[in-house]
């Protein structure tokens, strides 16, 4: 992998029941700052589980897909976007 990816994401908490939408140059240090409390939001939990991933190609494209996603402001149409997405996360 030569250029740049970054990542948008979705985590779950079975803990708290609710959903993280977020985007990262690197899954798997974004993953353990959710699950050791180096978020606001996420120290709510420490069972962050990642739910999806779709690689983007620049910062931009991340940033608009993590807004489209943030914007549906339900639970219902994050999952209905986890069930009709191209999820990536078996790639990770």
């Amino acid at each position: 992998m030569n250029r740049t990816e970054y990542m948008v994401y979705i985590l779950y908490s079975l803990t708290c029941d609710r959903y993280y939408v977020g985007q990262t140059k690197n899954m798997e240090r974004r993953l353990e700052e959710h699950r050791t409390s180096h978020g606001r939001f996420t120290t709510r939990a420490k069972d962050w589980e990642l739910v999806f991933l779709e690689r983007k190609n620049t910062l931009e494209e991340a940033i608009d897909l993590e807004q489209t996603i943030k914007k549906g402001k339900s639970r219902r149409s994050i999952e209905r976007y986890i069930r009709n997405a191209r999820n990536e996360i078996a790639h990770v």
